[in-house]
């Protein structure tokens, strides 16, 4: 947004016919270049960024008043951080923005870092040990791009922060070990309502195939149901049928008639199955 801001008025500020234009454009381009304004846009976007989570909140309309009390104190913890530790840190983004703008050149510094060795960042083995923000977001942005809106990718961070305060130091949370026990427990605790992109980003973590052999299977059993009869079947049935396929061990233990008799007790139908 903010180069796209730059280019228009460095365009208008060039090209209008109108003097007084010209001039409007070249004070602002001028301001949107100097220190002042980039030193407060960068304070703006961190106090916006850690209130965010709250904001959604408080905007729902079924609130539960004991989320909303965590998210009150985690956002006071994290605005007294950013006062008392966060300077150093902002003044060192400001100063690397300001000077990347003074040179007028874009570096991209990418760190090659494997899926695998990411997605380490999310494990809650030994009191959540390896987390970390900036391999997650890392994560997201390599992995996970069509998953994530730009928004949802710059509410992130903020979202990690509050997270770490609560989940990471949560009495039972904190004593998980696998991942999907931890999806699990976000789940039934409601964490996954306050936390929606965290849970969103372990749901895709947790699809993964472990290895290429699982792909393969899972492509193999592809065309053994979806045969050329078949050929017309829709998404949804198609991937009930290879879940039954694939953990035919476990469907296999499924009684049929207490499936009838669940299916036939939703609500009343046509036909009687009984």
């Amino acid at each position: 947004m903010y180069n796209a801001t730059r280019t228009v008025l460095e365009s208008l500020k060039n090209t209008t016919s109108y003097y007084s234009q010209r001039g409007d454009a070249h004070n602002a381009y001028n301001r949107l270049r100097s220190f002042e304004f980039i030193f407060i846009f960068h304070m703006m976007k961190e106090v916006l960024g850690i209130t965010d989570n709250l904001c959604q909140v408080l905007q729902r309309h079924s609130q539960d008043i004991l989320y909303v009390m965590i998210l009150v104190f985690t956002t006071k913890d994290l605005i007294q951080k950013l006062r008392d530790d966060g300077w150093n840190e902002l003044l060192k983004n400001v100063i690397s923005f300001y000077t990347q703008l003074q040179e007028l050149k874009s570096r991209f510094n990418e760190n090659v870092v494997k899926l695998r060795t990411l997605t380490t960042a999310l494990d809650p083995k030994e009191f959540f040990k390896l987390f970390d923000i900036d391999k997650i977001c890392i994560l997201v942005n390599k992995f996970y791009p069509e998953d994530f809106s730009q928004q949802e990718k710059e509410r992130l961070s903020y979202e990690l922060k509050h997270y770490e305060l609560d989940v990471c130091k949560h009495p039972d949370l904190r004593k998980i070990s696998t991942l999907f026990k931890l999806c699990k427990s976000l789940v039934e605790s409601g964490k996954s309502i306050m936390y929606p992109l965290v849970d969103r980003l372990i749901r895709l973590i947790l699809t993964l195939p472990v290895s290429t052999a699982s792909s393969e299977h899972a492509f193999s059993a592809m065309k053994i149901v979806k045969t050329r009869l078949r050929s017309k079947m829709e998404d949804d049935f198609l991937r009930s049928s290879l879940v039954v396929y694939i953990e035919k061990e476990i469907a296999e233990k499924f009684d049929i008639n207490k499936i009838i008799d669940n299916f036939s007790e939703v609500k009343d139908r046509r036909v009687q199955f009984k």
